[in-house]
């Protein structure tokens, strides 16, 4: 389908934040199964700050922040803690592909070998595809960001979808490696949403356009390929940040990593990683700090000291019981 932007400008216009803080307080998400990034406008930073800064004073724990407003990056693993895996070789999802006698496990996400074989494809989309798993309380810590007004954007590289299923609006999300949500015909180039090919890939059958007959490819950025379009409004979020939060990530994947170093020197920081990543560990600024160790613990903390704990488990049980009905 034709992109509704022809440049980058255009999808600024339409989709950046505005220009002046908004009247209410408003925000803006591992290597190990993570990789988030929160921005946050300035009505909100001072309280989450100063919980941080006094978890720093009182906790032997190391901290390393990267804060901005209203916006959240999330990196290109995916959360093993929701049974996810990292989209890496030599680990995670790569792992279990000898059956489909690869060449070599990056081929799985090569367009040269989809179009020659899509079905080992889709036999681990099968696997992946959004709802095979739940969203975890990290998840619900950024939709509870949302809720009270205070995300302006979460960039994740996860194809999970799992910040979807945890309520939060496609209009925050920057999903740099792109989503199940929606498919294109590789021949006709017409888009479909996400629920017509999915039978298709759950009965393990090659989904093909009823135009032409050619392969449904869902919209996952494959190697090689560009970004998508949106990844483009990190040129307006970024500058307008307030805070940063970093939730589990190697910033290695460029150009996603880069993101992170895009803030103004001045906008905190917070890194929640089972390590010092990056910048926060070769050119750590003064305003930065880290909560290091697991990331659903460290997520635990977070939530503990800023009084949210109560509205979290609220939020969950009202996601479970939905889900139940």
């Amino acid at each position: 389908a034709p992109c509704p932007w022809d440049s980058p400008r255009r999808l600024l216009a339409q989709e950046g934040p505005p220009l002046h803080p908004p009247g209410a307080a408003s925000w803006g998400r591992p290597g190990l199964g993570w990789r988030y990034l929160c921005l946050c406008r300035q009505p909100s930073v001072s309280r989450v700050w100063g919980s941080l800064r006094a978890l720093h004073r009182s906790s032997s724990i190391s901290l390393w922040e990267q804060v901005l407003p209203e916006k959240i990056l999330r990196g290109a693993v995916v959360n093993v803690s929701s049974s996810w895996q990292r989209k890496s070789p030599g680990s995670g999802l790569y792992s279990n592909l000898e059956q489909y006698d690869l060449p070599y496990p990056e081929a799985i996400f090569e367009l040269d070998y989809f179009f020659h074989n899509p079905k080992p494809f889709f036999a681990l989309a099968k696997e992946l595809y959004p709802g095979n798993y739940r969203p975890n309380l990290a998840h619900y810590f950024l939709r509870l960001l949302h809720d009270k007004g205070l995300l302006l954007r979460l960039y994740t590289q996860n194809i999970d979808g799992l910040e979807r299923a945890a309520g939060i609006p496609a209009t925050k999300l920057v999903e740099a490696h792109g989503t199940f949500a929606s498919a294109t015909c590789t021949v006709c180039q017409q888009s479909f949403p996400g629920e017509e090919f999915q039978v298709d890939v759950m009965a393990d059958r090659v989904p093909c356009c009823p135009i032409c007959t050619g392969i449904i490819k869902p919209d996952i950025v494959f190697f090689g390929e560009q970004l998508p379009q949106r990844f483009f409004l990190h040129m307006a979020d970024f500058p307008m940040a307030d805070l940063l939060i970093i939730i589990g990530t190697s910033l290695e994947v460029e150009p996603f990593a880069s993101l992170c170093q895009a803030s103004r020197r001045s906008v905190p920081r917070v890194l929640i990683n089972r390590e010092l990543v990056g910048p926060f560990a070769w050119q750590p600024r003064d305003n930065d700090v880290a909560q290091l160790g697991d990331i659903i613990s460290g997520v635990e903390t977070l939530v503990k000291a800023l009084g949210w704990t109560k509205e979290i488990e609220d939020l969950i049980q009202r996601e479970t019981d939905k889900d139940a009905l």
